[in-house]
């Protein structure tokens, strides 16, 4: 199993990345900054006995897609698994909101994934079937409860997520027939540096609890073994669709007492 896993260098990307690599898959580890975590991760996964590479690259440029597929030809002899997990957020108020900040938060949540997953599509192809697996290949997105949600103040964000929501469902429709497997995960609140104002302190996170019926916070690790399940043959019937990993928090729990 040989896999892309972009933003990789820390919060959920890195969880994922270390889940793959200690269930044996070979992982190129993307990141734009943050190069020495990348580095140390790639040292602890080889110290584990595991394979990884760290490599740097802007994915919403094309050219920074086609690097990744590069060094894993190079490293690992193709691609297997793509999880397209980069990700930006440029908050502000709708009216208040810059163009730049609209464009980077597309540019890396949607198109960026629009541009990685189509050279994994590239790939699959030009590999052809592999020894092991049922799937010529598998992509999957990592999307939010926001594809579903509105978040006001964050509408770049959210507007981001729903269309990553149609690509991946437009994609899975058209693919599909090759055996190409595509799939989201969409991830409530997790314990990452992200968001780590909304739950740093004991009473944000109470506050941030009330939306969570589950009771807790997510770790990044709740989202790295739904990723390995939706990269094995255990899940080879499963396209199409979005795992929420959310404590419930897509049941608005606000409506508990009846509204």
């Amino acid at each position: 199993m040989r896999a892309i896993v972009t933003g990789a260098s820390s919060g959920i990307g890195r969880a994922v990345a270390l889940a793959f690599a200690r269930e044996g898959a070979a992982v190129v580890l993307n990141f734009r900054s943050g190069q020495e975590e990348a580095e140390r991760m790639a040292e602890q996964i080889r110290a584990e006995g595991g394979r990884a590479v760290p490599v740097q690259a802007d994915v919403a440029e094309p050219r920074g897609c086609a690097t990744l597929y590069d060094a894993v030809e190079q490293h690992f002899g193709g691609v297997d698994i793509l999880v397209a997990n980069a990700g930006v957020q440029r908050d502000a108020a709708f009216a208040d909101m810059t163009l730049d900040e609209w464009r980077t938060v597309i540019e890396v949540n949607l198109t960026g994934v629009f541009l990685c997953a189509q050279a994994a599509v590239r790939r699959f192809r030009a590999q052809g079937p592999r020894p092991g697996s049922r799937a010529l290949g598998k992509i999957i997105f990592m999307s939010s409860v926001h594809q579903a949600i509105p978040w006001a103040g964050h509408v770049n964000y959210a507007a981001s997520k729903g269309g990553l929501k149609l690509l991946m469902e437009s994609m899975a429709q058209e693919l599909a027939p090759e055996r190409i497997r595509v799939n989201a995960i969409a991830p409530g609140a997790i314990r990452t540096d992200i968001n780590r104002e909304a739950w740093e302190t004991e009473a944000a996170a109470a506050k941030l609890l009330q939306l969570i019926p589950y009771g807790r916070i997510g770790e990044p690790e709740d989202v790295a073994r739904a990723a390995l399940w939706l990269a094995c043959d255990e899940s080879d019937y499963v396209v199409g669709t979005t795992l929420f990993v959310d404590g419930g928090m897509l049941l608005y729990p606000a409506f508990r007492e009846g509204g």
